[in-house]
C-alpha cells in the first residue's frame, strides 16, 4: 500500500524523531557560527536537549522496536550493529553532557554525533525499516502505541530530573 494509504506505524514515529534530531543538529550547526553574546549558552542548552531526544529515542529503540525485529527477520546483524552504534553514540552523548563549556571541542564532538546519526538512520531507514515492515509477524502500528506511550515515559523522566 502507498504511504497515503496506510496507518503510521512505529517506523514512522522513529523516522520522525529522526528528522527532529536533524533539524536540531543543523540548528546546533548554525549556533556554531554564531558570535552572538549568549550563542555559547545556546549551544549548550540545544546540545543537551539533543542528547536527552537521542538518548530517550535509543531507549525505546533497544526496549520495544529492536528486540521484536529480531525475533521477526533473518538478517539479524542488522540489530546488532543498530545496538553498537548506538553504544558509541552513548559514550559521545556523555561526553557532550559532562561539558560546562561549549568550546571547540564540544562543538566538533556534537558535529560528529550528528555526522555519526545520520549515518545510524540512512541504515534504519534504508534497511531495518523495510524489513521490519516485510515482516508478517510484526503489527508495527500497535506497537507504535506502546513506543509512543513509553517515549512519553521517558520524557516526563528526563523533565522531572532536569
Amino acid at each position: 500500500m502507498p504511504t497515503s494509504q496506510r496507518q503510521k506505524d512505529v517506523c514512522d514515529l522513529l523516522d520522525a524523531d529522526h528528522k527532529a534530531v536533524k533539524k536540531m543538529f543543523k540548528e546546533f550547526d548554525s549556533l556554531s557560527e554564531s558570535k552572538a553574546r549568549g550563542a555559547a549558552q545556546s549551544r549548550l542548552d540545544l546540545a543537551r536537549e539533543i542528547c536527552m531526544e537521542l538518548t530517550v529515542h535509543a531507549q525505546v529503540e533497544e526496549e520495544i522496536f529492536y528486540p521484536a525485529v529480531r525475533n521477526a527477520i533473518k538478517e539479524t546483524d542488522l540489530i546488532a550493529e543498530a545496538e553498537v552504534e548506538h553504544q558509541t553514540a552513548k559514550d559521545l552523548i556523555a561526553q557532550i553532557q559532562a561539558a560546562e563549556t561549549a568550546d571547540e571541542e564540544f562543538n566538533a564532538k556534537v558535529k560528529v554525533l550528528g555526522e555519526y546519526i545520520d549515518h545510524h538512520v540512512k541504515e534504519e531507514r534504508n534497511e531495518m525499516f523495510p524489513k521490519a515492515r516485510a515482516a508478517k509477524k510484526l503489527d508495527l502500528v500497535a506497537m507504535r502505541d506502546v513506543v509512543e506511550a513509553r517515549k512519553q515515559e521517558l520524557m516526563d523522566e528526563q523533565a522531572a530530573v532536569a
